[in-house]
């Protein structure tokens, strides 16, 4: 079975909240595609609920869009600690971190009508969704800070 990088990061090192470059890769044309870790909660320490954390999720694929280009994709971890954020081309942490922060400033700030993809015809699971939940945990991760680096904290403005 192949090595996953994901799986070698030591999860009692690292400080979240935070983002994390986890590899550049590039195919055979020469386009490359970024990966980040983008932790929300410290893990093993906590998770956030799986409604709160689907609002989440949809609210990010609309509102990361805003401030970056380039997303192809943002996945919750099945740990419930963050998410993938799957990028064309190279980003620097500190980039997606400050857009991290003003999504989740637009959450907190955010009504139901603003949440995508909540009926029964646009989402897999659409009973499963808590905007209180979402607002919540995002004015607890804003409150500590977005860093830009894992290990050290390195708190962006």
């Amino acid at each position: 079975m192949a090595e996953v990088e994901s799986f070698t990061l030591d999860h009692t090192a690292v400080k979240a909240p935070y983002v994390r470059l986890i590899t550049v890769e590039e195919g055979p044309k020469g386009d490359k595609i970024s990966n980040f870790d983008l932790r929300l909660v410290q893990p093993n320490e906590n998770a956030i609920p799986t409604a709160g954390l689907h609002t989440i999720e949809h609210m990010l694929a609309g509102y990361l869009r805003d401030y970056l280009t380039g997303v192809i994709d943002c996945s919750p971890f099945g740990c419930r600690t963050g998410f993938h954020l799957i990028m064309w081309g190279e980003h620097d942490t500190v980039e997606v971190a400050k857009a991290l922060k003003k999504a989740l400033q637009d959450i907190v700030n955010a009504t139901w009508d603003d949440v995508q993809g909540t009926d029964i015809k646009s989402c897999g699971n659409y009973r499963d969704h808590s905007l209180f939940s979402a607002q919540e945990w995002c004015q607890k991760i804003l409150s500590e800070g977005i860093s830009s680096d894992p290990f050290e904290r390195k708190v962006v403005d």
